[in-house]
């Protein structure tokens, strides 16, 4: 796009608003003009409350015409369609399509990408077969038992996406079902994991697109050998979830083999097989299919013009007016659902490898600030932690809570009058009310300055239909924000230094001779000390 944005007529007008910030410690502020009501939009099963945001009318009238101005809703259309928006013009990239959106898109007949969706169908219709294989018992393991466990091994958005949505939807495993994780090249992590299955029962999935990550190879060699000690073959119990060409696509090695596209970066890749291999073991293809018609439904809803239709939207620009005109420079994402303890790390590495990026897609240098430093755990775990910085440190820090009107599993009893359930929620609100109405004090210590930004999601029950909105809901959230920032969100320069060094130290400890940077000799030498 032509020009700066920082010239464009909605952030010139954002930038003068930005002075004079909405008072949430004013009296009624959080009651003037029916605000609770009025700051309130629903997508997809979900529901999203801002009005302890530091917004008036006038700012989200200018948000929307930032949204609007920049063409945002035609930019994802343009991407689900197949548009190559993963490059750098100019210089060498990817180069690639994005079409993560995809792996959903298959409840239409007339899909955005259709060769893209033609493929998700496919290798879901594989996955179906395998599932009724496991569950006839026509796969079973090398002893003859039946696979009751399965193991993902991988790292980075091999991992953490899966992981994040089997620890929030374990209450909907089948039973006699469990999968682990193994991640950290550690061999501790892949050592506790081992220990604690029946490798006779057990799949093994090894996910790499490449088929050459380091960390990921190393594990799957020392569960192989696991296999060996206990008398298994291991061609019996491994899957490869990987890339077309890719050296595990090896049916000698590997049970079966489903594909990976390179239009689908991984940390967007949980819909895809990435996630669906496990998910499909683990809770069936009928809660499999309901994840993917929630993360379906909040595509659709990111096609909205009208930001109080579209919650990717709203809650996009509302990240953007806190962090280029309010100034905050990180984001807690703090869900009131123990079962989302591991999503804050998901959305962590999602957003911040996505959009933690200094240069435009035209190779210049930004000029305003891009993604924040986004972390967070459980409420009201948190509460007894970190919340003292949130309500009295000299950082401020915007919140987004999470939370549900139902428990998954329906087991709550009264305690002094009201559920755990209500409990939860109580402290939720509690919270963003204390964050943003603060109290006075004439004690200094016990005084709260207010004005802390939050907002409120909110669903009626952390099912795999909610899981899938969740997800496809920060998904399109961060999208969003990349093109105003005008960033490319979709490659990931900054992790391949650190692997270049790394790789240049492990052949100086096997003692083959290279030149390599001193600095490398000298840390090496410090530690063999």
């Amino acid at each position: 796009m032509n020009g700066s944005i920082i010239d464009s007529p909605a952030w010139q007008k954002l930038s003068l608003l930005a002075r004079q910030p909405y008072d949430l410690t004013k009296p009624g502020a959080l009651s003037a003009d029916n605000r609770l009501a009025s700051f309130t939009a629903t997508s997809a099963g979900l529901r999203l409350l801002f009005a302890t945001q530091r917004v008036d009318g006038q700012v989200l009238a200018a948000l929307q015409h930032l949204a609007d101005e920049q063409n945002l809703i035609g930019r994802l259309r343009e991407m689900k369609a197949g548009a190559v928006i993963n490059r750098i013009v100019g210089w060498p990239s990817e180069n690639r399509q994005v079409l993560h959106t995809s792996t959903r898109d298959i409840f239409t007949d007339k899909p955005a990408e259709p060769e893209s969706a033609s493929r998700a169908r496919r290798e879901l219709n594989k996955l179906e077969q395998f599932v009724q294989d496991v569950d006839s018992g026509r796969l079973h393991g090398a002893g003859g038992k039946p696979f009751r466990t399965m193991i993902n091994v991988g790292i980075g958005g091999s991992d953490l996406g899966p992981r994040a949505v089997h620890e929030a939807l374990q209450a909907f495993y089948r039973e006699g079902r469990q999968v682990r994780f193994i991640a950290n090249v550690d061999p501790d992590d892949a050592a506790r994991v081992l220990a604690s299955c029946d490798l006779e029962e057990t799949l093994v999935t090894i996910v790499s697109k490449s088929g050459s990550t380091l960390e990921t190879l190393t594990n799957e060699a020392l569960v192989r050998a696991a296999f060996e000690r206990a008398g298994l073959d291991s061609s019996r119990h491994f899957l490869a979830v990987t890339g077309i060409g890719s050296p595990m696509e090896d049916p000698q090695r590997y049970l079966r083999s489903f594909s990976m596209f390179d239009s689908i970066g991984g940390r967007y890749s949980t819909t895809s097989m990435v996630g669906g291999v496990s998910l499909g073991f683990a809770l069936g293809m009928d809660q499999l299919l309901a994840f993917l018609r929630g993360a379906a439904a909040m595509d659709a809803a990111a096609e909205e013009p009208d930001m109080y239709r579209n919650l990717p939207l709203l809650l996009a620009l509302l990240g953007i007016w806190n962090r280029n005109f309010l100034g905050y420079p990180t984001l807690a994402i703090l869900p009131y659902s123990q079962a989302l303890h591991r999503f804050p790390a998901h959305l962590q590495q999602c957003d911040m490898e996505s959009n933690g990026k200094a240069i435009t897609t035209d190779g210049e240098p930004v000029n305003v600030a891009t993604g924040p430093i986004v972390w967070g755990e459980p409420g009201t775990n948190g509460q007894h932690a970190f919340y003292q910085l949130l309500h009295q440190g000299t950082d401020i820090v915007p919140v987004e809570f999470i939370g549900f009107l139902q428990s998954q599993h329906q087991q709550d009893l009264l305690v002094a009058g009201t559920t755990s359930q209500q409990k939860l929620l109580a402290n939720l609100l509690a919270q963003a009310v204390a964050l943003a109405c603060g109290r006075a004090n004439d004690n200094p210590n016990q005084r709260f300055a207010g004005n802390r930004p939050s907002s409120i999601l909110v669903g009626e029950r952390l099912d795999p239909y909610a899981m899938g909105s969740l997800l496809s809901l920060y998904e399109a959230k961060i999208v969003f924000q990349g093109f105003v920032w005008r960033i490319n969100s979709f490659d990931q320069e900054g992790v391949q230094l650190g692997k270049i060094l790394a790789t240049d130290l492990l052949e100086l400890m096997q003692g083959v001779d290279r030149t390599v940077p001193s600095e490398l000799s000298q840390f090496l030498r410090e530690l063999e000390r």
